[in-house]
């Protein structure tokens, strides 16, 4: 073969392979973007979500130009609100509604003489107290939660003191909140409730007993207490004749048990392990130290609603850590 046909052989054969090299036939692009699907997960699904990536059809593309899936958890970190705060929000304002229809509900009862004046106010402080307890759990696990569920009494504490201090005038609460019908009674003993439901709320949130005991005795203990001695309590306490049997005897009874059932709820949801025998001898010991407290001729220097907590409170965690 003559050499200047070998020559030209030779120089297109080196041709072809360096077009080869720089642009793959079509048969390797097609190998190259049959690529495994990367698995992100979407925020707004709880299952996995296939997204197919983008391919590219030139090697010379840089990596970090080619088009990714769009992240929505990342962008909802980056700027967005997060599901915490939503559901904190939400749940505030949930508790919110509910405690004002629950005081509205036995404000209406009271004005048009269905229920005594003061049955409504035990009633409310013994669900009040209660069913804020109970909401907890809906609240998120931030760090913030409890500051959010803590807004609730304190509204409930402004206004009282509006109230208390005549800026505002709403019958129907002083009736169902307030013994003898005064505004100035609000300043005491409703007052004293929501500040407690607020320390217990920020001191020992749901993870801890002591706060849920304190609770427990405040409203379900002395609430049931009250209710009781006024209806049975003939035979009085011979060291206190404002205090009788059948009103210590509830209170220690209602006590234990409303605070076995608010340790067994939020054991049953996860919030800290209930061993039932050690925790039964505990509860009662904080039981009868809150019935002994609350039986003391101190009303007149203590007020009830923070006597009981505070014994409760010192109590449990003595006995609890």
């Amino acid at each position: 073969m003559p050499k200047a046909v070998i020559m030209h052989l030779a120089s297109g054969a080196a041709t072809t392979a360096a077009l080869s090299f720089t642009h793959p036939p079509f048969s390797l692009l097609r190998r190259r973007v049959r690529l495994r699907p990367r698995l992100h997960k979407s925020p707004l699904s709880p299952t996995p979500v296939w997204a197919t990536p983008l391919f590219h059809c030139s090697p010379s593309v840089p990596r970090h130009l080619l088009l990714a899936p769009y992240d929505l958890s990342s962008a909802a970190a980056g700027g967005g609100i997060s599901a915490e705060l939503l559901q904190d929000a939400g749940a505030t304002a949930l508790v919110m509604a509910g405690a004002y229809s629950l005081v509205s509900a036995f404000d209406n009862l009271t004005q048009n003489n269905l229920i005594e004046q003061s049955l409504s106010r035990k009633l409310v402080h013994i669900l009040s107290g209660l069913l804020f307890v109970a909401s907890w759990p809906i609240f998120s696990t931030s760090i913030e939660a409890r500051y959010f569920a803590s807004l609730v009494p304190l509204v409930n504490c402004l206004r009282l003191v509006i109230h208390g201090l005549s800026l505002a005038t709403d019958e129907g609460l002083i009736k169902s909140v307030t013994r003898e019908g005064k505004p100035e009674e609000l300043l005491r003993g409703p007052l004293y409730y929501v500040l407690i439901l607020i320390s217990c709320a920020l001191l020992f949130w749901r993870e801890s007993p002591i706060g849920v005991i304190s609770l427990a005795m405040m409203c379900g203990g002395d609430g049931v207490a009250d209710i009781m001695g006024r209806r049975f309590g003939s035979l009085k306490l011979p060291y206190n004749q404002k205090k009788s049997w059948a009103g210590s005897i509830s209170m220690f009874v209602f006590g234990f048990l409303v605070s076995i059932g608010m340790l067994y709820y939020f054991s049953a949801l996860g919030y800290f392990q209930m061993d039932l025998v050690w925790t039964v001898e505990r509860v009662a010991l904080v039981s009868l130290v809150a019935t002994v407290v609350e039986s003391l001729p101190i009303t007149g220097v203590v007020d009830d609603n923070i006597s009981v907590p505070l014994a409760s409170m010192v109590t449990a965690f003595l006995s609890f850590g």
